[in-house]
C-alpha cells in the first residue's frame, strides 16, 4: 500500500485528490493537509469584493466532502518538509510520513516586497484569498460613502494579471448601477509593458481589445509602474522606459486601491534544499516531478516556469485553470502507473486559456501553448463570456463539493470554446 500526501486543497489540491482516488486502487491511502478546513474559490472573490457573491457561495468545508471519497483530511500548517526522510512536520507536533508528494499549495503572497502594501499591515486591498476579498468589500463600502480616485492594478513581480482587469471592470460596473462612477477617477498601474500583455507576451489582439476598452470606460492607465511604496492615501510610481531606466515619477492620490502582489512559493516548501528557485517555486521536470526527489510532483500556481519574455518592470507568467488542470492529470497519471510498475511518462499540456469577467460582459483568451509561437492565438469580448464564467464557477463549485474526477475545461470549457485540445 502507498500513502500520497497531497499539500494544499485549493483548484489543483482538491482535483488531484479526487482524481487519484478514481484512479487508483482503494489499497492506497490519500491524505489532503491544508492549513484551512475549508476550499475557496478563489476566480469569485472580484465579485465578493464588491458584494456580488458571498463567502457561503465561493466556500464549503473540506473534510465532508473528501470522507465520501475515503480521501483523509489534516486541517493544519506545515511547518517542515523532510524530503529526505518522505514525511511532513505539522504544526500540532505531528509526523506525517509519505511514499509520494503532491505540492500543490498556491502562492505565499509578497506584499512586503513594496512598503506599505497589502489588506493586513498596509494600505492597499487584495482579492487573493476570500478573506482578503471580504475585507476588500468592506473598505468599498466605506469607499461608497465617500467617493474619490481608485488605483486598481499588479505590484512589480506580479504574475497573475487577470484578476486585475476583471476587478477593473467589475468595479467600474459596479459604481455605474450605483451611479457613483462620475466621482470616481480611475487609473490601472501595472508592471506589464503594455495593457493586454498578462504575462503571456499578449494573446491575439488583446492589447487593442483592452486598450479601448479602458478607454470607453474612462479607465487611465500606467504601464510598465513599478510600485515603490504606498502611503494612506498616496501611491508612489516609477514609470519605466522600455529599457527599464526611470522615465517619469508618479505621485497617485486614492481613496480605494486594489492591486494584485508578487508570488512566492510558501515558506515551509521554499526551505527544502534543491526543491525550489530563488523565488521559492518547485523546479520541476516535463512529468510535473522535481529534479532532485522523485517522489515530489507538483502542480499550480507554486510550480517554477519561466517568464515568457523580460520586461522592463519584472512580471512572471500566469498559470490559468486549464494549465493547472493538465498538470493535475498528468500528476495523477504518473502516480497512478508507477504504483502499477508503468513508466510515468504523462506531460502537462502548457497551454493558457482563460474567462475573464467585466461586469455584464466578460473577455476570453486562449494561448496555445503558452509560450509563443502559438497554434492558437484568439482573444474574444462578449457577454456569453459573462454568462459561461457564472456557470463555470456553479460547476465547480458542484464538483468540489460532490468529488467528480472529470476534467473541467477539457470536458466543457474547450468544448464551449469550440477548441479541439492540442498537445504542447
Amino acid at each position: 500500500m502507498a500513502h500520497i500526501v497531497i499539500l494544499g486543497a485549493g483548484t489543483g489540491g482538491m482535483p488531484a485528490a479526487y482524481d487519484l482516488r478514481s484512479a487508483i486502487g482503494k489499497e492506497h491511502r490519500i491524505t489532503v493537509v491544508n492549513a484551512l478546513d475549508y476550499f475557496q474559490f478563489v476566480p469569485s472573490n472580484p465579485w465578493v469584493a464588491v458584494g456580488w457573491r458571498e463567502r457561503k457561495e465561493t466556500t464549503l468545508p473540506i473534510a465532508p466532502s473528501l470522507a465520501k471519497k475515503g480521501i483523509d483530511f489534516i486541517a493544519q500548517r506545515v511547518d517542515r518538509i523532510d524530503a529526505d526522510g518522505n514525511a511532513l512536520e505539522l504544526a500540532d507536533g505531528q509526523r506525517l510520513a509519505y511514499d509520494y508528494l503532491v505540492i500543490t499549495t498556491g502562492p505565499k503572497l509578497s506584499f512586503d516586497e513594496v512598503p506599505g502594501a497589502g489588506p493586513v499591515q498596509g494600505h492597499t486591498q487584495s482579492i487573493c484569498t476570500i478573506d482578503h476579498a471580504e475585507k476588500a468589500w468592506a473598505d468599498y463600502q466605506t469607499f461608497l460613502q465617500d467617493p474619490g480616485p481608485a488605483i486598481i492594478g499588479a505590484m512589480p513581480g506580479a504574475s497573475c494579471f487577470g484578476p486585475a482587469y476583471e476587478f477593473a471592470f467589475i468595479f467600474n460596473k459596479d459604481l455605474q448601477r450605483r451611479k457613483l462612477r462620475h466621482k470616481v477617477p480611475l487609473t490601472f498601474v501595472t508592471s506589464e509593458p503594455y495593457i493586454g500583455h498578462m504575462g503571456l507576451g499578449g494573446v491575439g489582439d488583446s492589447k487593442s481589445m483592452l486598450e479601448s476598452e479602458f478607454r470607453n470606460h474612462d479607465i487611465k492607465w500606467i504601464t510598465n509602474a513599478k510600485v515603490t511604496k504606498v502611503e494612506a492615501g498616496k501611491m508612489f510610481v516609477t514609470e519605466m522606459d522600455e529599457n527599464g531606466q526611470p522615465k517619469k515619477e508618479h505621485e497617485l492620490p486614492f481613496k480605494y486601491s486594489m492591486m494584485l502582489p508578487a508570488f512566492k512559493g510558501v515558506d515551509a516548501v521554499a526551505a527544502v534544499e534543491g526543491l525550489c528557485n530563488p523565488r521559492g517555486f518547485v523546479l520541476i521536470d516535463e512529468h510535473q516531478r522535481s529534479k532532485k526527489y522523485r517522489n515530489i510532483f507538483s502542480a499550480g500556481v507554486c510550480v517554477a516556469i519561466p517568464p515568457v519574455e523580460v520586461t522592463p518592470v519584472p512580471t512572471g507568467a500566469p498559470k490559468t485553470g486549464y494549465m493547472i488542470e493538465t498538470m493535475v492529470s498528468a500528476i495523477v497519471h504518473n502516480i497512478a502507473a508507477e504504483l502499477q510498475g508503468q513508466s510515468a511518462d504523462a506531460k502537462a499540456t502548457w497551454n493558457a486559456i482563460c474567462l475573464a469577467d467585466m461586469g455584464d460582459t466578460g473577455a476570453a483568451f486562449v494561448a496555445l501553448p503558452q509560450i509563443p509561437p502559438r497554434n492558437v492565438n484568439w482573444f474574444k469580448k462578449g457577454k456569453w463570456v459573462h454568462l459561461a464564467k457564472v456557470a463555470f464557477e456553479k460547476y465547480f463549485m458542484y464538483k468540489m463539493k460532490n468529488g467528480t474526477a472529470e476534467p473541467v475545461y477539457e470536458k466543457h470549457v474547450l468544448k464551449a470554446l469550440g477548441i479541439v485540445r492540442l498537445e504542447k
